[in-house]
């Protein structure tokens, strides 16, 4: 017992507890980015750029005098860089569990965005197949612009996810090399 009458073990005792739960305390690693999801961004990512190419060539199209079969070629490539971007997602999608924070952040953003631009792709193929002789109307101009628009917004969303997680390894392996402790995220 102490001069005020108190015994020193509950503060021992107390003082044990709080280095027993001091690791815990400590920040934790952030998650590791899963590597399978980083490369099925990639992956979008070209197939992305390669569809805003061909949705601008053929926003140009309606400048022009083309015939209609050369705008449903390009249509169906569009398709299919829509198809692939789909399947990128769709693999993904599978792959959610693994993925870190940022990269189920940059699923839930792709997902909208992509459903919108194969609407409008759609949209485009059943107007050339009902009025393939009416290319320079108002409204299929916009069906176009909208086309290159949001492929535009896709390729540059996901550009940026993929251009973020390598950043993320950037800063990492410099955290690392620094012997720096973990941040918690960057």
């Amino acid at each position: 017992m102490n001069r005020h009458g108190m015994t020193r073990l509950p503060v021992a005792l107390a003082l044990a507890g709080f280095v027993a739960i001091a690791p815990a305390l400590k920040a934790a690693d952030p998650p590791a980015d899963s590597e399978q999801v980083s490369q099925l961004l990639s992956d979008a990512k070209t197939d992305a750029f390669q569809l805003k190419e061909d949705a601008e060539t053929m926003h140009f199209y309606s400048t022009g005098n083309l015939n209609w079969q050369t705008h449903a070629n390009k249509i169906n490539s569009i398709r299919d860089h829509v198809n692939a971007v789909g399947q990128h997602l769709a693999k993904l999608e599978e792959l959610r569990g693994e993925a870190s924070p940022w990269q189920k952040t940059a699923i839930d953003r792709i997902r909208p965005l992509l459903k919108e631009l194969a609407s409008n792709t759609e949209a485009i193929i059943e107007y050339l197949n009902k009025n393939p002789g009416r290319l320079r109307a108002p409204e299929y101009k916009d069906f176009l612009e909208a086309n290159a628009d949001e492929s535009e917004q896709l390729a540059a969303l996901i550009g940026d996810f993929v251009d973020y997680g390598k950043t993320r390894q950037r800063l990492e392996r410099l955290r690392e090399k620094l012997e720096l402790p973990p941040t918690g995220g960057f």
